[in-house]
């Protein structure tokens, strides 16, 4: 059974007999996790084993894991850095800032990979403006060359881990105040300028191999009247057509209230789905899930099989087998220097 375009999530430490059967369903490609899914290291590796053995190819599992205060795996895990750490050194020492942030990407990937998770929603390519709080620090820094150079190395660093890199929120969710967890962000500046500045970490992480790209719940209000997570001109026009991205396109959460704008749940999947997204997510609703699961008409495309599918795992070390590399010795004991913070090893 091949993966199908839609990832949910799950509610508790363990899987329902109810979610085991709706994870079974066609229809569903992936599960994202949350902070309420994790306990220990132990739960989470056996919480992913769980969710694999549902189907073959097993279904994608996925997290937000970027560090700062969006890091779902705490205690266990290495307490890793927000991204404005590194671009804060980046102005101070580049070599080092860059080196310390691929670090950092092989550190949280060759982690998550270690518990069987297949990729983290990271990194963030938004740009840094002072105005967005829901980004803030998440963001490298505020130049656009900058965020392209630091997450670059931060994807060389996921690569060596095995793990593909998803960069969001395209085209670029700095410039707006809004949460578009809580509203309809709009932002009111030309193509030209968001093209000369946001964009341009987007279409530096293409050239250098990006494999995921998640849209925005944005309006961009003097290039499209529709957010760009459902707007064929921003995701088939520009970041298929004009940047070349070949990866995957997964929405962001369609329960968030700048995709309401769009109507139910169903017709946000439809629409989402119709712009170019390969796969879409419904997270803390699960009547929403169900609806969509029974309500999206079929969509069966070969190309977005064959992309969903290159977001498997590439290799992985177990927990005991990384605990002991050097490498990740080494990597801990340097984000532990940088971020100024007690880290929490593998063993719990």
């Amino acid at each position: 059974m091949s993966l199908g375009p839609i990832m949910l999530d799950v509610a508790a430490l363990e899987l329902s007999s109810q979610e085991r059967e709706m994870l079974a369903h066609p229809r569903v490609g992936g599960v994202i996790l949350f902070t309420r899914n994790y306990h220990s290291p132990e739960q989470l590796q056996k919480l992913v084993s769980d969710i694999h053995a549902v189907r073959e190819p097993h279904l994608l599992v996925a997290v937000d894991h970027e560090g700062g205060r969006v890091q779902r795996f705490r205690h266990g895990f290495t307490e890793l850095p927000p991204a404005r750490v590194f671009g804060r050194l980046y102005d101070q020492d580049r070599k080092r800032a860059l080196r310390l942030t691929e670090t950092s990407g092989w550190l949280m990937a060759a982690e998550l990979r270690a518990h069987g998770v297949d990729f983290s929603f990271a990194p963030v390519l938004d740009l840094d403006r002072g105005v967005s709080q829901v980004i803030g620090d998440r963001a490298f820094h505020r130049r656009p060359e900058a965020v392209a150079d630091l997450a670059h190395a931060y994807m060389v660093g996921m690569k060596r881990a095995g793990m593909v890199a998803t960069g969001k929120h395209f085209p670029g969710h700095g410039a707006v105040e809004v949460d578009s967890h809580l509203g309809l962000p709009v932002d009111e500046r030309p193509l030209a300028d968001i093209f000369a500045e946001d964009v341009l970490p987007f279409e530096r992480m293409i050239r250098f191999g990006m494999g995921g790209v998640m849209p925005a719940h944005v309006v961009y209000a003097q290039v499209d009247e529709k957010p760009a997570c459902f707007s064929p001109f921003w995701l088939k026009e520009v970041l298929r057509k004009r940047l070349g991205f070949t990866g995957v396109i997964f929405s962001d959460d369609l329960s968030m209230q700048g995709a309401h704008v769009m109507g139910g749940i169903v017709a946000r999947g439809e629409a989402a789905l119709a712009a170019g997204c390969d796969m879409v997510l419904v997270c803390n609703h699960p009547e929403d899930a169900a609806r969509l699961l029974d309500g999206l008409l079929p969509h069966d495309d070969p190309v977005s099989r064959v992309r969903l599918a290159r977001m498997h795992e590439r290799h992985h070390q177990d927990r005991a087998e990384l605990q002991q590399d050097p490498a990740w010795q080494a990597a801990v004991q340097a984000i532990q220097g940088l971020w100024g913070h007690d880290t929490r090893e593998l063993e719990v």
